[in-house]
């Protein structure tokens, strides 16, 4: 049980993969801050009822004030970064605020989370962990075709897991990233009907690699920006 008496903050945990990534902490013994904008992603939330699970209405992670409030006074032993959104669209097609409203989305939120959660685990002490959720578009930019604010985004999300990890492992704080290709999610099914789900990874698979590049199992690996593409 490597997360007994630990407490993880999961961003957009009340989405698929973080509901998979809550499940499996729970599992190992985790105690879990999920934050949510949506009150009705938090009412049918499966693990709200669970003693080890502290729902919290946040707000927009791209805002400063909001995520200083959610981890003032956490102690905590890890952030993982899942919170984000998608669009695609042809850069001429792409106006600034559409740009804007991903970069905020997806890079904003996390550079805040990722400040205020080595503000928090440094209080805390005895070290931690940081885990980001970046795309399959970071780590190979052509495939990003036609999404290319989005791109752009998880880009930054990757860069930024791979600096942050340089600056605070002398901290005991390990930053990783994880970088999955379509997963295998009821939206994503009924948005690509003819697609092959098989070859898609699964919210569980993604989440495995998730909770153990957050746990005190992966002692070494900081700076990754670990491919979870499963056989697509």
């Amino acid at each position: 049980m490597p997360f007994t008496d630990k407490l993880v903050l999961v961003t957009g945990g009340t989405g698929a993969l973080g509901l998979a990534v809550v499940g499996a902490l729970l599992e190992q013994g985790g105690q879990c801050v999920v934050p949510y904008r949506d009150e009705a992603d938090a009412q049918r939330f499966a693990h709200r009822d669970n003693g080890r699970v502290k729902l919290i209405a946040a707000g927009d992670l791209s805002d400063e004030a909001v995520v200083n409030r959610l981890y003032s006074g956490l102690k905590l032993w890890a952030s993982i970064h899942i919170a984000g959104g998608f669009a695609a669209g042809a850069v001429e097609d792409t106006d600034k605020a559409a740009l804007m409203k991903q970069i905020d989305g997806n890079l904003v939120s996390c550079f805040l989370c990722c400040r205020a959660a080595v503000k928090a685990i440094k209080a805390a002490g005895g070290g931690g962990r940081i885990v980001n959720v970046a795309a399959r578009p970071a780590l190979e930019p052509r495939s990003g075709a036609g999404m290319s604010a989005y791109t752009i985004a998880k880009s930054g999300v990757a860069t930024l897991s791979i600096a942050l990890a340089e600056e605070v492992a002398k901290d005991g704080i390990l930053v990783n990233a994880v970088a999955p290709s379509i997963m295998d999610t009821p939206a994503n099914r009924k948005g690509m009907p003819k697609a092959n789900f098989d070859k898609w990874p699964k919210v569980e698979e993604v989440a495995a690699t998730i909770v153990f590049l957050a746990s005190p199992d992966n002692a070494v690996t900081r700076g990754g920006v670990v491919p979870v593409y499963g056989r697509s």
